[in-house]
């Protein structure tokens, strides 16, 4: 893991001193074991390293070949190296010591700017070719590792984060109002249509998935690779898919372990963190390491306001897991004293952007935190399974066995998902017919979701930027209720990917232990494209294929659970109570300051805070309301910084 700047002047001067020392500076705070730099005319590179992998001790970057005048600096944990190694003809007794940095120099040479689609991991690099006077870089599909950059007519500066181009006299904190704009409109949790866009006018990222090349002043980005699987899988048996699905996810875990420090975990109840703790905790027992769980778990006076098919408190899955799978322990962590409103300033350090996840902010910092305390240099998640190994909505399938008229499967189906769910098929029927034909129902959906976006951004701002057209005009409509467009189109979302790579990274270079996901492993994300539909919702089962799969790995309580859903952060307002005088006189202040009058639609602020009253209920967690006030509160201080 590391921390990186650098920079290429194209005035025909060499790369001065004082720069590289501003850039390298600026990243003081970031967890590092080695901190190295190098220059050779135009070219600039510096490196915070954090050693996470055995050979990465031996690393001394920005490294490279000096015969070949090609140097590189890596964020990067490569997962395909037994690939990479018969692909690149590596010598068998050279394999155990090459470094991450050192393969991807090697497929570079190999294959040139093509070379990051041969790459499976968590990758952001960029390499100087002295030769060709080029700086070409790239980042992972799913853009688990940031790269940002700015360019003038005299230079290119890069970092792994924003503060290194800052610490440059030549890059001023201007606010990209089109960003702002579409942040504010935009009800999911994304912050702009644009993958390259930050909410700074002079710095821009690298979408992910992309690669850049920066040569005599020009600026290229060009994506590569594709999530979409070679073709669809066909096998014989519901057994044989099961079989394929622990291969696949099994070596996927096992390459996530690769550490000489200990491993960690977040675990929750679920499906997703479960069956990754339970392959991770197998496999760590070989090596005779212990696999760390860590869970987020509400504060001991928290009432359970969630209704009985919700958990906020998941202790009793979570312990059915650690018992049943063995080699993990486990540390509930209930973060007393800590909310969401209190660590606000904190995210905006840490992420050099607003943010829209405020509700599980303190937990996931909190467990960064305490892993890097306890000697972690890996943290497994589980959390984009919902699209890959647990996808699998029962209801949208059904929906598709009406439209195509198989009636003795639906009928099936209805009968035992209503059994494994205690819901009665009165209940379902009028369900899976508006899922079915969209159009009886369309009416009140678009005027509910019309409503959200205009909540917090002002009118006039929203008009005067075009946001609501632009929007519009970017949907593209392709996956609109279709569950299984929307699958692809969440999976390959660059704006979640920004959104979620920089969460991870930020974590990792503050903390010093990198999150890694084995449910977004490419090989896993395409096995999992490519198996039919009818593996993932089968014998009235959601998720069907993971619950099938897991039958040796999990519990039955956690494997074949349809009726507790864990709701993690249901306590954030329980926490936030005791400020909550302090928190509504910032409310004041923000409706009363003209710095975001302009942008933040104070009157709807005002409504929302007056609407919640002085003492704010805990049922209120999810309610908009609350919603608008966390999110406006966020923006105020985020926008109060250019003030």
């Amino acid at each position: 893991m590391s921390a990186l700047a650098g920079l290429v002047r194209f005035d025909g001067q060499d790369a001065g001193a004082a720069d590289g020392e501003a850039m390298m500076a600026a990243m003081h705070r970031y967890v590092a074991d080695d901190v190295r730099t190098w220059s050779g005319g135009p070219a600039f590179l510096g490196s915070r390293i954090r050693w996470i992998t055995p050979e990465s001790v031996a690393e001394r970057m920005p490294d490279g070949d000096p015969g070949s005048r090609i140097r590189i600096a890596a964020d990067a944990i490569l997962d395909n190296r037994r690939e990479l190694f018969e692909r690149l003809q590596v010598p068998p007794d050279r394999r155990a010591s090459m470094t991450d940095s050192e393969l991807i120099l090697l497929a570079y040479r190999r294959w040139g700017r093509e070379a990051p689609a041969y790459l499976i991991g968590d990758f952001a690099f960029m390499i100087w070719d002295e030769h060709r006077r080029l700086l070409f870089g790239a980042r992972d599909l799913f853009g688990s590792r940031s790269l940002y950059y700015h360019c003038t007519e005299r230079r290119f500066a890069f970092g792994t984060t924003m503060a290194p181009l800052f610490a440059l006299r030549d890059t001023a904190k201007r606010l990209d109002e089109a960003w702002l704009a579409e942040f504010m409109a935009i009800p999911e949790m994304f912050e702009s249509t644009d993958a390259g866009a930050t909410p700074y006018r002079q710095v821009r990222q690298v979408p992910p998935g992309h690669t850049i090349a920066v040569s005599d002043g020009r600026i290229s980005l060009r994506g590569y690779g594709t999530l979409e699987p070679d073709r669809p899988l066909r096998l014989k048996s519901d057994g044989e898919y099961e079989e394929a699905f622990r291969d696949v996810l099994g070596e996927a875990v096992r390459c996530r372990l690769r550490t000489f420090r200990e491993v960690a975990a977040t675990l929750s109840g679920g499906l997703d963190s479960g069956a990754v703790a339970g392959f991770a905790a197998r496999a760590l027992l070989q090596e005779r390491k212990t696999l760390h769980a860590y869970s987020s778990v509400p504060t001991s006076d928290f009432t359970d306001w969630t209704p009985g098919s919700a958990a906020a408190d998941e202790r009793p899955f979570i312990q059915a897991t650690v018992r049943h799978v063995g080699n993990i322990a486990e540390t509930y962590l209930d973060f007393e004293g800590i909310s969401p409103f209190t660590e606000v300033d904190e995210w905006l350090d840490l992420l050099e952007t607003p943010y829209k996840f405020f509700e599980n902010s303190y937990w996931l910092k909190g467990i960064h935190e305490q892993a890097g305390r306890q000697g972690a240099g890996i943290l497994l998640t589980g959390a984009r399974g919902n699209f890959t190994v647990s996808w699998g909505p029962a209801l949208d399938y059904y929906a598709l066995l009406l439209k195509q008229m198989k009636w003795l499967r639906l009928s099936r189906e209805l009968r035992l998902y209503g059994a494994n769910k205690g819901i009665g098929r009165r209940r379902l029927l009028p369900a899976i017919g508006r899922l079915a034909f969209p159009a009886l129902a369309r009416h009140s959906q678009q005027a509910a979701e019309n409503d959200l976006p205009g909540m917090l951004i002002h009118p006039d701002f929203a008009e005067r930027t075009g946001v609501f057209a632009r929007l519009r005009s970017g949907a593209g409509g392709s996956a609109g209720a279709n569950p299984f467009a929307l699958r692809k189109e969440k999976l390959g979302s660059l704006a979640a990917a920004n959104k979620n790579g920089a969460t991870a990274t930020k974590l990792s270079l503050r903390y010093g232990v990198w999150e890694r996901d084995p449910t977004c492993d490419l090989r896993v994300v395409r096995f999992c494209l490519a198996v039919p539909v009818e593996q993932y919702v089968q014998g009235g089962m959601d998720r069907a294929l993971i619950r099938r799969a897991t039958g040796s790995v999990l519990p039955d309580e956690v494997r074949l659970n349809q009726r507790v859903r864990g709701i993690q952060g249901a306590d954030w307002l329980h926490r936030v109570a005791p400020s909550w005088p302090s928190l509504t006189e910032e409310v004041e202040r923000l409706c009363a300051d003209s710095a975001v009058s302009g942008y933040l639609h104070v009157d709807r602020i005002r409504a929302a805070a007056a609407g919640i009253g002085k003492e704010p209920r805990p049922e209120l967690a999810f309610h908009p309301e609350m919603r608008l006030l966390m999110r406006s509160l966020i923006l105020y201080r985020f926008i109060k910084r250019f003030a």
